[in-house]
This record gives C-alpha cells, structure tokens and sequence, in this order.
C-alpha cells in the first residue's frame, strides 16, 4: 500500500474546522486505494460516509493526496448528484414532482413544509434534523402524491398530513 502524505504535505489551517486527526482519517482512506486518481469516487463516498458531506476544505485535502487539481475533484463532486457539498439533515425528506404527484398535489406538500420547517428546497433545518428535496419521480405513482422520509414511503400525503408524518421522525 503506498502511505499517503496529504497531511504532511498540506497546511492544516488552511483546511480548518478539520482537525488534523480528521484530516488523518481521510489519509488512511487515500492509502487504503494507494493514493490512485482513478479510485477517486470510492475515496469521496468512503469520506462523505465518515463526514457526512464534501465541502471545499475536505475536497482539496483528497486533490493533495491523490495528486490531482482540487478542481477536478470539485467538477466530480458536483457532478453526481450523491455527493453534497453542504451538511444534510438526519432525515432526507423526497418529495415526488413527477405528473402524477404534481397533479395531486405535491407542490402544496413542499409548500406547507417550507412554511412549517422554516426551509426551501435544497436546505436543512437548523437543528440539522431535516433537509428538503423536490425529486422527479420515486416510482410510486398509485400512492400519489407521495413522499419519503429517510427509507420510508408515504403515499396518499396531503398538506394537512404532511406536518403529522414529520413528527414521528422528532
């Protein structure tokens, strides 16, 4: 296996609020694919895993230690739509936007959660309990409109409902 000198090599403050033990952790997954660029997706997943998410500090590190530039990571981040840049709450909320969903309501869902939880599409809640997102189609359509909380499907939602569904994950 080769070792891995990201840490060694980068300037920590530069990567703050990361702790050089954290910093140490995403070395040991660069190590653990041989610091190799084409292993670059499995050493984002594994350090989104371990952090929850991709922020620039983390992405640069990565770039260091494999030996690419950070904008290439950057373009392969935000490329795929499984990698956040940003914290995400416990609970992923999916609201379906496909025709049958839309038709039945689904914006009114979205609407009525923006309202109650204080956020927008594509944010989380301050509490970090909760990010919200609008998705095309969850293949659900004879439960329209339906909506996803973490694993979970709930169909036939209303506005009304919505609120109701959401507290059993507090």
């Amino acid at each position: 296996m080769t070792e891995c000198k990201c840490s060694q090599e980068s300037n920590i403050e530069v990567f703050s609020p990361f702790s050089s033990e954290q910093l140490a952790q995403i070395d040991v997954i660069v190590a653990k694919y041989e610091a190799k660029p084409n292993y670059l997706i499995p050493i984002l997943k594994e350090t989104q895993e371990m952090f929850g998410y991709l922020p620039a500090q983390l992405q640069r590190h990565i770039a260091l230690g494999i030996n690419v530039p950070a904008s290439q990571i950057f373009g392969v981040v935000t490329f795929y739509a499984f990698f956040n840049t940003v914290p995400r709450g416990k609970y992923l909320i999916k609201v379906c936007t496909g025709t049958a969903c839309y038709v039945k309501g689904a914006m009114e869902i979205i609407t009525k959660i923006e309202s109650e939880l204080g956020i927008k599409i594509g944010e989380t809640t301050e509490d970090k309990k909760f990010t919200l997102e609008a998705v095309r189609c969850v293949g659900a359509c004879g439960l329209a409109p339906a909506v996803l909380v973490g694993e979970d499907t709930h169909g036939i939602v209303t506005p009304g409902k919505i609120m109701d569904i959401l507290r059993r994950y507090e």
